[in-house]
């Protein structure tokens, strides 16, 4: 450990440095040029994709003059970004060199989760490695629908294998946690797969401990001062696993005290840390599940506990925001309106005419990106 007192900041300082690692701090066009859509992806710790038109709201609120057309090129032509199921066994864009690491670090986690429902209907590891030989051998000539997939595999599929293609709500996930399969590009509206390794390449090799390692200095980066919980939060990693991790790392870690609460932070952060200043007043619209709003436990840095259940609903789904400084003070939605886009605010608070006027500016920003004007509307 660097240091055996804990640094002393302020909430604002550590918000300030939260979202410039985010992306979302104010920065010259010359700063926000030099970024490309991977290193967007690259600096956020992942995009959260469950939603594919949100996490391409996500990576345009980071980098402005980003296009639909932009991301899905890093997606499916240049390959500079890669979508999988990372995370809290969760869809994400990554970046591509990366693939290993993410898959490395969470697969046990992952594992363990299917394994309650594999032993279920009886699935023995060795269906599971045949299930995903299976799958390999049937993407050798390019990219397959899960639906085209598990028709093939039923063709020659043992009786474990046929009973968690029959009952599993994603037959392909143990190929797709375990990183030999990706998704492709869409065909129409059906998600394709394709294997890995032809897709992206070789991948440098990483041990588990390793790449947790590089994940928890990742996610400290892109969203420290944090915890082991918020770590296990973010990560779908246990958090006896995850205190585990920081410890192992502790050497490369400052203790610090936001306010008296207690977190973590990469040593060479510090002086970043130090001097984040916030901007209390600038105004941000954050679409659904976007990574600010993903990483912590507990939510009362961003929102007043009174409206958290307008923000973080039922079935894990999290609406899109309204982010003053960074505190969550609104949601919205879009809709279409004849050609134009729809924006519905809903404040939690009386707003001024500034703060009107603001969020305003942000919806006319918007419209470049979706390719309409938007009218914006306040409940």
């Amino acid at each position: 450990m660097s240091d055996p007192k804990p640094l002393r900041v302020t909430a604002a300082q550590a918000a300030a440095f939260r979202l410039a690692r985010q992306q979302l701090a104010r920065r010259s066009a010359k700063a926000v040029a030099a970024r490309s859509v991977a290193d967007v992806v690259r600096d956020t710790g992942g995009i959260q994709a469950q939603v594919q038109s949100a996490a391409e709201f996500s990576i345009w609120t980071r980098r402005r003059e980003t296009t639909r057309a932009d991301i899905r090129r890093a997606l499916w032509d240049t390959r500079e970004i890669v979508k999988t199921s990372a995370l809290r066994m969760t869809l994400h864009l990554i970046p591509a060199p990366d693939l290993a690491i993410y898959i490395a670090a969470t697969r046990q986690s992952a594992r363990a989760k299917l394994a309650l429902w594999q032993r279920r209907l009886q699935i023995t590891p060795e269906h599971v490695r045949q299930l995903i030989d299976t799958l390999l051998d049937n993407l050798g000539d390019g990219a397959l629908t899960q639906q085209e997939l598990v028709a093939r595999a039923m063709q020659r599929a043992s009786k474990g294998m046929r009973a968690w293609l029959e009952h599993a709500w994603i037959p392909v996930r143990p190929a797709v946690i375990e990183g030999a399969i990706v998704y492709g590009p869409p065909r129409g509206a059906e998600a394709t797969f394709v294997r890995a390794d032809r897709w992206l390449g070789p991948q440098t090799a990483v041990t588990d401990d390793e790449a947790r390692a590089e994940l928890l200095r990742r996610f400290l980066r892109a969203f420290g001062p944090a915890t082991a919980h918020d770590f296990a939060k973010w990560s779908g990693i246990k958090v006896t696993e995850t205190r585990l991790i920081v410890e192992a790392v502790a050497r490369e870690l400052t203790a610090v005290s936001v306010d008296g609460a207690p977190g973590w932070i990469v040593s060479d952060d510090v002086e970043a840390l130090r001097r984040s200043r916030l901007d209390a007043d600038a105004v941000r619209l954050l679409g659904p599940f976007d990574s600010l709003l993903l990483a912590h436990a507990a939510k009362e840095h961003l929102i007043d506990a009174a409206f958290s259940r307008r923000v973080y609903r039922a079935q894990g789904w999290i609406s899109a925001v309204v982010l003053r400084g960074t505190t969550i003070i609104g949601t919205w939605t879009q809709s279409s309106e004849g050609k134009a886009n729809r924006l519905d605010v809903e404040l939690f608070r009386r707003p001024s005419a500034s703060l009107r006027r603001g969020i305003a500016d942000e919806a006319e920003a918007m419209s470049a990106f979706l390719g309409a004007p938007c009218i914006t509307r306040f409940g």
